[in-house]
């Protein structure tokens, strides 16, 4: 998509959820080979199994479904429960920052683990996480950083999905078809 990536504190969350392209059919985490080229590009552990690569691909999901909607206590409570599962309490450190700390070796949820974690911590300050948020195109569904002054934005490309969505809406309305029968 042709939006700037997030700051860079988050721009691990954002490139973690858009592993899987929906309107191409895309899923980096699906195949071993793929996934182990993103985890090394991006410094995390590869995940030895299936098993694995399966978690890393649930987690990737439970982050977008809270950022699709943050009210959802249905979204609130699957985030809680993946970072219960990936991390222990939070410690604080000597820089002043927060960091999550591991409840298990297992590389997926160390993944993980590093994923979330500017997530949680920018969440706390709430500086940009906010402004981290999945395209309104149910069928693209890609996470973008809204750089907007007024933080509504609702499509990862107006060119692309925004297009889409006010075609669909004019067809819907009638078009020009529908007014040349008035």
């Amino acid at each position: 998509m042709r939006r700037n990536p997030a700051p860079s504190e988050l721009e691990l969350v954002e490139a973690f959820c858009n592993t899987a392209t929906l309107l191409h059919g895309e899923d980096d985490l699906a195949r071993p080979e793929t996934a182990a080229v993103w985890l090394r590009k991006h410094g995390l552990p590869e995940p030895a199994d299936p098993t694995g690569l399966a978690a890393l691909a649930e987690a990737r999901e439970t982050v977008r479904a809270f950022l699709t909607d943050r009210t959802s206590s249905e979204a609130v409570d699957g985030l809680n429960r993946l970072i219960a599962a990936v991390a222990g309490a939070p410690a604080v450190r000597p820089d002043g920052t927060l960091t999550l700390r591991p409840v298990t070796d297992e590389p997926a949820a160390e993944a993980v683990r590093t994923v979330l974690e500017p997530l949680v911590r920018d969440g706390l300050s709430g500086r940009h996480a906010t402004r981290l948020k999945v395209c309104a195109a149910p069928d693209c569904r890609w996470v973008f950083y809204d750089r907007a002054p007024a933080a509504n934005g609702a499509w990862c490309d107006m060119d692309v999905c925004g297009a889409r969505h006010k075609m669909r809406a004019y067809r819907a309305r009638g078009g020009a078809a529908g007014r040349r029968g008035t």
